[in-house]
């Protein structure tokens, strides 16, 4: 599992690990592992680091120098280096004289023939944006390859927030640790492929991150499996209370969802019981919660109202003493009074907003701070807080907070929400606390997305049918 670590607890590190160190050790370490990708992408591009031309952006302190030293070492192999200061009264001196003696030039101007360029403009400690000089670097070199150098220059490290007038890489080549904005946020998409270079800072940083990232080895492990002594009550009771006589798909995408998962029942209850029934007839149906019999969880909300009754069944699926995904009208319901709905809750609960239903949970936006935003929420109603987006965020009240890396456009259709709150609801069922199957659906719902992109246009019953290959190819 990866870890993020906002710029305070890196800079710490960072001290620690410099004290054990001669000087300069750790520029150097982080410069090699550059420099290395850089002559990869150019023996991709350029058919090698010799005779390339390379164009390095150059900002003050500690990320201009690694980017001189890293450019040293490609001139060192015959490429053509320039670079252009930005901050020439500033420039790192000890990065710039070896640069010089390597055979490194000094420009004006971005202009001429690019085929990488190295974006070492402001590492972890620049605010969000650009100066104008560097956004007319940038414009300048649009179109040439970039190799961002530990983060994208212009992006909020912290919160993964990102202004237009931000560097977008290929590849960002990031040192000792990942930083928040290369795994949330809109910065996340900006950093193109991340490359993490390791100068030893691992044991100088705190046990708990920041960000967790989990992946498909940490999924695979925390999927239920059953055992030779299983059988379809053991495996796990999925509930669900989902559609209505005016959305019936709701019902059926969701309970799907949950078949999809490792639950080995699945009980509906409500107005789309017909529909089920003949899409879906190894379910077993009710006209109501209260009528539907044992559960180990419950999933309620997907097009299932907001009138007296929709309430009367979230309601009594909170009542008992299960775990419970609320989602869709559900959150509408909820929002009216989340501490009165939630008053009496002992077991888990899972919100899934999206920005809009997150702001009538929370009364306001979740801002440029999505993960704080998430933790917010989940501190302040006691419940796992399921933050969609590209990057959906998973935050659980009063510990950490996972970040999902598989989000993807093709998620954004109608009824993929429903197929994704019912394969959560039978991961709770199955028994895996409320984070990890917050996570694990999220993981395995946004691959389920790409893969089925990969045959054209995407509908939510696409995404459904792609779940059982996915999760064959994780846990088969």
């Amino acid at each position: 599992m990866r870890r993020a670590y906002r710029v305070a607890e890196v800079r710490a590190a960072e001290q620690e690990l410099m004290a054990t160190l001669p000087p300069g050790t750790l520029m150097q370490r982080a410069a090699a592992g550059l420099a290395a990708r850089a002559a990869a992408l150019l023996a991709e591009g350029a058919g090698g680091v010799y005779a390339s031309h390379v164009l390095l952006l150059v900002g003050s302190g500690d990320n201009g120098g690694d980017t001189l030293y890293a450019g040293a070492r490609l001139a060192r192999r015959g490429a053509a280096v320039r670079a252009l200061l930005l901050s020439p009264d500033s420039t790192h001196a000890d990065g710039l004289a070896t640069y010089r003696a390597a055979g490194g030039r000094i420009v004006d101007t971005a202009d001429g023939r690019t085929d990488l360029v190295l974006d070492g403009i402001v590492g972890i400690g620049g605010r969000p944006g650009l100066r104008p000089a560097a956004l007319a670097a940038v414009r300048a070199t649009a179109g040439a390859p970039v190799l961002a150098v530990d983060v994208p220059s212009g992006v909020d490290v912290d919160t993964g927030a990102a202004p237009d007038e931000s560097v977008r890489a290929d590849v960002t080549v990031t040192f000792g640790t990942l930083k928040p904005c290369l795994v949330v946020g809109p910065a996340a998409p900006r950093a193109g492929l991340v490359e993490l270079v390791d100068i030893g800072l691992g044991p100088h940083l705190p046990d708990e991150p920041w960000l967790r990232v989990p992946d498909a080895e940490d999924v695979a492990a925390w999927w239920p499996t059953p055992g030779p002594l299983d059988d379809k009550y053991t495996r796990g009771v999925a509930g669900v209370a989902t559609g209505s006589e005016t959305y019936p798909g709701a019902a059926v995408l969701s309970v799907g969802g949950a078949l999809a998962g490792p639950a080995g029942f699945v009980r509906y209850a409500g107005h789309a019981a017909d529909h089920v029934r003949l899409r879906w007839p190894e379910a077993v149906v009710a006209d109501r919660v209260s009528d539907a019999g044992r559960v180990q969880a419950w999933v309620v909300g997907s097009g299932l109202g907001t009138d007296v009754r929709a309430k009367g069944e979230l309601r009594a699926a909170l009542a008992a003493d299960v775990p419970v995904c609320v989602d869709a009208d559900g959150l509408t319901l909820l929002a009216e009074d989340p501490a009165g709905w939630l008053a009496d809750r002992t077991a888990p609960t899972v919100v899934t907003p999206h920005d809009r239903e997150y702001a009538r949970l929370a009364g306001g936006e979740p801002g440029p701070d999505r993960v704080a935003a998430a933790r917010g929420l989940a501190d302040r109603l006691g419940v796992t807080v399921l933050l969609k987006g590209d990057r959906t965020v998973v935050a659980a009240p009063g510990g950490g907070c996972l970040v999902n890396s598989t989000g993807s456009p093709a998620l954004a259709t109608a009824g993929s929400g429903d197929v994704l709150s019912g394969l959560l609801g039978a991961l709770l069922a199955a028994g895996l606390p409320a984070e990890r199957a917050a996570l694990a659906a999220s993981f395995v719902h946004g691959l389920a997305g790409r893969y089925a992109a990969a045959s054209g246009p995407v509908s939510a019953q696409n995404i459904l049918a792609s779940l059982r290959p996915v999760v064959h190819s994780l846990t088969g």
